[in-house]
This record gives C-alpha cells, structure tokens and sequence, in this order.
C-alpha cells in the first residue's frame, strides 16, 4: 500500500476527483471517519485512482494542501478540472498547488443538500425549478433563474437560497463549457460509483482498531475494482470525446503534456 501510495503519476490530469467514503474506526469511542479518495481520469481516457488519506472530518486549508502538495510531489505539474462536494479549505488549496485548475462543486450535491431544508412533498418542485438555472447557457442566464427561484421560494426555504449563494462561485465555472465538459464535470458520479463499491467492501468489517487498518481495507478494496480491465475499456470509451473537447477548451494543454 505504501509503494502503491507513493508511486509516480502522470504530469497532467484533465480532471480529478475528490471525495470521501465513511468508516468506523474505533479511537477511544468507535467514531464514523472520512477517507478521502482522488480519482483521476488520465490523457488517455483511463481511470487512476491517485491515493488514500484519513481525515477526522474537520479539515481545513492546511489539510488540503498536505495533501495536493503530496501529488504535486509524485509528477503532477498540472490538473484541468478538481471536481468535488464543496470540500471547506480546498478551492484555496488548490489556488496554491495549481493556480489554473478549474474547481467545480458538484451539482448533484447541491441539489441534494438543497432537499435537506425542504418539506419532502417540495422536493419535485425544487428539483424541477432548480434545474433551469443548472442548464442555463450562460451564467447571466443562470443569475436570472437562481432570482426567479430566490422570488418564489425565498420566503419558505430561505437556508437554500444561502447554500446556493455561498456555492455560487465554485459552482459556476463549468457553465462556461460545452455539453462534452459539463456532462463529466456537474457532478461526481465517476467517483462515487467506485465508493460505492468501496463501502459494500468494508461495510461487513464492522469497525476497525485504526486509522491504518482501515486504509489498508479500502486499498484491497481498490485493488479488486476491476481484474478483467473490462470497466476500464468501457470508461476510456465515454471519455474519448469529452478528453477532445478539454484540449480544445484548455488551449491544448493535454497534448502539449503528451509530446
């Protein structure tokens, strides 16, 4: 796992991924801990799974760069896209460690942490008034939408129109894309459908002594993803034509890493 953890990656990383599963793990009292997982998808359209890191669930700036300066260390001079679930402290972090890359909060997460502060009976409605705003051509476009929304739901649920007006900047960027683009980046389904598998894995262990076991869990699991290489084919095929339309948005920053 140590070799694994520390082995050399690829220069450029067109997008990645972060996100988090939950374990017990028992530190005193057994407590639920994040292990954070960052997915990449390669210039070649292949998944990578770049690490493992425990968090104690309040991590901040400092964390995060640990972290990224870690896989800036292991090669990687440069990432496109970091998609995420409004991670605290990250944005700044990755301001630092790659001053271009592209921050993206996830969508799905935003429209799921929105139904947390509505009466479930709304839930279809909100989604259904939200989605204008998420599929405007432009972000004046999607501004006008989000104040129809603020105008008609402000007064209910006034907790949503905050969450999306402290998301609003980590969560623009990729209306500035192509169909291609915005279909990967709006959310972080890549990675979550590995964690799902994941968490099946651990979830019959119960909880664990510690911090280490744990990881050493959920790096087995990792390595049992995929033996026959059949759902790597399956990813590189979909990503073909999105890796096309990064290059051509990023001024040809893949194929530049590539010669």
């Amino acid at each position: 796992m140590a070799e694994w953890q520390n082995r050399p990656l690829d220069v450029v990383y067109p997008v990645v991924f972060i996100d988090a599963i939950h374990v017990k793990i028992r530190d005193g009292a057994v407590a639920n801990r994040p292990i954070y997982v960052a997915l990449a998808v390669t210039a070649e359209g292949r998944r990578d799974i770049l690490g493992l890191w425990a968090g104690d669930g309040g991590e901040g700036a400092k964390h995060w760069m640990d972290i990224l300066t870690e896989i800036k260390n292991r090669g990687v001079n440069d990432v496109l896209m970091l998609v995420c679930d409004g991670l605290k402290g990250l944005p700044d972090a990755v301001e630092t460690v790659w001053p271009r890359t592209i921050v993206q909060t996830c969508v799905v997460h935003l429209l799921r942490n929105s139904f947390r502060y509505a009466a479930r009976q709304d839930w279809d409605t909100i989604a259904r008034v939200l989605k204008p705003v998420y599929t405007a051509p432009t972000e004046e476009a999607a501004l006008e939408r989000f104040a129809e929304f603020a105008d008609t739901w402000g007064k209910k649920y006034p907790a949503i129109v905050r969450l999306w007006e402290n998301a609003w900047e980590e969560f623009t960027p990729f209306l500035r894309f192509d169909t291609e683009i915005r279909r990967i980046v709006c959310t972080t389904n890549a990675i979550e459908s590995v964690n799902a598998r994941i968490r099946r894995a651990v979830k019959a262990r119960g909880h664990f002594p510690n911090e280490t076991a744990a990881l050493k869990c959920v790096y087995m699991a990792i390595m049992s993803l995929d033996p026959t290489g059949k759902r790597q084919a399956r990813w590189t095929m979909r990503w073909k034509t999105a890796l096309n339309a990064f290059d051509i948005t990023f001024g040809g920053r893949l194929s530049a890493a590539r010669q």
